[in-house]
């Protein structure tokens, strides 16, 4: 069978954000905190913000996506002894105040958080919530009010299911960059996250535990179309409110991977093809142009010139860390 595992290894490096995006990304949301804090500051309230990194940038699973304008989520956690007598549409206003003016463009109250836009860059979402001592934190829901959610808790359930070799965290980009180059409603990011590391197939080679990992979210989806949060709060199926229009979507544009999974790995089938097969669901930035009759060498150079170009990247850690 064609072995694309080197084209996959190479086509993570061209979807994972570089340790210079990382960077101008943390140095922006550093100077989000900074300007919130000073808002505090000022108000002299009684609230003092502290800060948690969540979702894929903390998971080191955010990908690139092709219209190069990404999102981070930052939140934002007020500790206190007891449920504030503020009202959520009063944190929101607050937090809208403490932002506003920090980029052109007005920050936007969405039911959850609040976005800051750089546009054409990326956005910064703001979910603010508080926390008792003891007590999962309750997130400020616009229409449901504070509501149990613990992104912490998610963070850790993932990085307890990672292997050293990274290769759950590869498979997971590849997912989200599948569903950012289809056009239509496909899974968030989150579900597929859930979805990938419950049925995860780990192999020595990307394709086939690519490959088999769908394998397994097919299978799951047939015997019951659900994805419940692992974590707090678990008893939310995060596709309940699909459509039976989006429900068929999904499912088609999955087994249609599939299908081209199955070619590709096909023992008559050439690199070249396989990549073709591939390309067909991952879009350009998949790079056929290395699937020739010289592959191996011009991957060796590809991975050469990478490993001189960007140092290694940091261990993550099984844990994350506590509130900035």
């Amino acid at each position: 069978m064609a072995d694309c595992h080197k084209l996959f290894l190479e086509f993570n490096s061209i979807i994972e954000l570089k340790p210079n995006h990382k960077a101008f990304l943390r140095t922006s949301r550093d100077a989000v905190r900074d300007r919130i804090r000073s808002y505090f500051k000022e108000k002299a309230n009684g609230f003092f913000p502290k800060f948690h990194g969540q979702g894929s940038f903390m998971m080191n699973i955010i990908i690139l996506p092709s219209d190069g304008e990404f999102d981070i989520d930052d939140g934002i956690y007020f500790l206190v002894d007891k449920e504030p007598i503020y009202s959520v549409d009063t944190f929101h206003r607050w937090i809208c105040e403490a932002v506003d003016g920090h980029t052109k463009q007005e920050p936007i109250d969405k039911q959850t958080c609040i976005r800051v836009v750089y546009a054409g860059q990326y956005h910064l979402d703001l979910p603010i919530y508080y926390i008792i001592k003891g007590q999962y934190p309750r997130l400020a829901h616009k229409s449901k009010g504070w509501i149990e959610s613990d992104p912490r808790e998610f963070i850790k359930w993932f990085q307890d299911k990672t292997d050293d070799k990274r290769q759950l965290r590869r498979v997971v980009r590849y997912l989200k960059a599948w569903s950012d180059y289809k056009a239509g409603s496909l899974p968030s990011g989150l579900i597929l996250s859930i979805l990938a590391t419950r049925n995860i197939h780990f192999n020595a080679r990307d394709d086939i535990a690519l490959y088999n990992t769908l394998i397994g979210i097919k299978n799951s989806l047939a015997l019951s179309f659900t994805c419940y949060r692992p974590t707090t709060p678990t008893y939310e199926d995060l596709l309940q409110n699909y459509s039976q229009t989006d429900k068929n979507y999904f499912k088609s544009q999955l087994i249609s991977l599939i299908r081209s999974a199955e070619k590709a790995l096909d023992d008559k089938t050439s690199l070249k093809n396989a990549c073709k097969e591939w390309q067909k669901h991952f879009g350009d930035r998949f790079p056929c142009h290395l699937a020739e009759d010289n592959a191996d060498e011009l991957l060796s150079a590809a991975f050469t010139a990478q490993n001189l170009t960007f140092p290694n990247r940091p261990l993550i850690p099984k844990k994350p860390g506590g509130f900035a």
